[in-house]
């Protein structure tokens, strides 16, 4: 059998009502024939919607797929062990032009008792941010269910959540039962857990271009959120170069930055698990044993577990994401 080796996959694009063009004109992604693309998911093993590989022997095939015949090699043993043969993250880049509808995931024990597969806990690297944009992240005092739907029923809910103003660099962690929502002018690169289950609380009272508004997910939704208030949402991490700085570590992923302007060497023979690059800012080479691969901003690369040693070439100030299961 062949040797696996670091894979990129072909994009999977979504027209979205708030979508713009910042994925073409910032990230040089072709969406093709759609007016405007809201999210490009670079690598996903969601169900009827699993990115193929773009390079090498194995280009063509599904992610999923590629579980089910290389398990171990490719994602790890504990990792194999608990998701069997669905890869557990999805990435995405999103480029949000107007407002998100605010929404709310399920966590694991809803969406299992719902019979909807996997929760879904997520992180926000911001990319780029027009001036004073901003997005919803948690609840800005402590709210009963009651104060709740009574913001929601009066078109006042914004007054009880968090605003936060954004720069590029900002990192978001959204657990599962956080309510959020973007705001314009913002460019993100989301990790996820494998999931497309969204409950939509309120849409600014949109329509489609057929004159419908999309569905609200209010009675879903209530038992999803965690009504609780957080002294801050941001994480904040520091602003070191040329390492792995942590700014996540959850059970469903752990996300470093690693911000570069030399060369370093990784080495994950301690780590049992897949590893993803997702470039955020410049293009590097990345160097493995049998051969190299280059990456630039906008695409991601998964590193499989058997690939241990790893050298990152840059060829210009780059930060990537990095991404991996403990």
């Amino acid at each position: 059998m062949n040797k696996l080796y670091p894979m990129k996959f072909a994009p999977l694009f979504r027209d979205k009502i708030w979508g713009g063009q910042k994925i073409k004109s910032v990230l040089d992604m072709d969406f093709g024939t759609l007016a405007n693309c809201g999210e490009a998911w670079v690598l996903s093993g969601v169900g009827g919607n699993e990115t193929v590989v773009a390079n090498g022997f194995l280009e063509g095939n599904e992610l999923n797929e590629l579980v089910e015949v290389y398990m171990d090699d490719l994602v790890g043993g504990k990792v194999y062990e608990k998701y069997q043969n669905e890869f557990p993250i999805l990435v995405k880049f999103i480029d949000a032009n107007d407002y998100l509808s605010i929404q709310v995931h399920p966590d694991d024990f809803l969406a299992q008792k719902r019979g909807i597969g996997n929760g879904k806990t997520e992180m926000w690297y911001i990319i780029s941010a027009d001036q004073d944009s901003e997005l919803i992240t948690g609840f800005n005092q402590k709210v009963t269910q009651k104060t709740y739907l009574d913001h929601l029923e009066n078109k006042k809910l914004k007054d009880i959540l968090n605003v936060e103003k954004v720069v590029a660099g900002d990192v978001f962690f959204i657990p599962a039962g956080r309510v959020h929502a973007l705001g314009p002018g913002i460019l993100l690169a989301e990790i996820q857990q494998t999931s497309d289950t969204t409950y939509r609380i309120y849409d600014y009272d949109r329509v489609d271009d057929k004159g419908n508004q999309r569905q609200l997910h209010t009675d879903e939704a209530l038992e999803a959120l965690d009504f609780k208030v957080y002294d801050t949402y941001r994480s904040a991490y520091p602003a070191i170069k040329n390492k792995s700085v942590e700014v996540v570590n959850q059970p469903f992923f752990t996300t470093n930055i690693i911000h570069l302007n030399k060369p370093i060497e990784k080495n994950y023979e301690e780590l049992d698990s897949f590893v993803i690059y997702t470039c955020v800012n410049g293009s590097l080479d990345v160097k493995y044993p049998d051969g190299i691969v280059n990456l630039r901003m906008g695409e991601c690369l998964l590193i499989p577990n058997e690939v241990k040693l790893i050298e990152l070439h840059p060829s210009n100030e780059s930060k990537l994401l990095e991404t991996y299961i403990l």
